[in-house]
C-alpha cells in the first residue's frame, strides 16, 4: 500500500518534474505536461498509457491495482489504485506516464543516464 506522500516523492524524483495543482488536487507534471494525477478520493492516482489497448490490458491482468471510470472512456489514462500497488508498482506506473509526457530531449537524456 502507499500513499500520498510516496506519490510526491516518486514523481519529484523524476527529472523536470514539478508538482501544481490539477483540479484541486496534487498533479504532477514534466515541463509543463500533466503525467499523473492524485484523484480528490485520495485513493488512486491517474497515469498515462501508451494507449487504450495497454490501459485494457493493464485493468483486465490486474483488476484489483488497475481500473477506470467513465470520466476516462476513451482516453489513454488509467487509475492506480493505492491500497493494491506496492513502492515498485507505483514507481513503474509513475516513470512510464512521466516517459509517455516528457519532450523527447529530457527522455533521451533520462535514458542515456540509466
Amino acid at each position: 500500500m502507499v500513499n500520498e506522500d510516496d506519490v510526491r516523492r516518486v514523481a519529484l524524483s523524476l527529472p523536470a518534474t514539478t508538482e501544481r495543482p490539477s483540479y484541486g488536487t496534487p498533479g504532477f507534471r514534466v515541463r509543463d505536461k500533466l503525467f499523473a494525477r492524485i484523484r480528490p478520493e485520495g485513493d488512486s492516482v491517474v497515469v498515462w498509457c501508451v494507449d487504450v489497448g495497454e490501459k485494457e490490458a493493464l485493468i483486465a491482468s490486474e483488476p484489483d491495482k488497475f481500473f477506470t471510470m467513465p470520466h476516462y472512456d476513451g482516453y489513454p489514462t488509467v487509475l492506480v489504485n493505492m491500497a493494491a500497488v506496492g513502492i515498485d508498482d507505483l514507481t513503474e506506473a509513475l516513470t512510464e506516464s512521466w516517459g509517455l509526457r516528457a519532450p523527447g530531449r529530457l527522455l533521451a537524456e533520462f535514458d542515456r543516464e540509466g
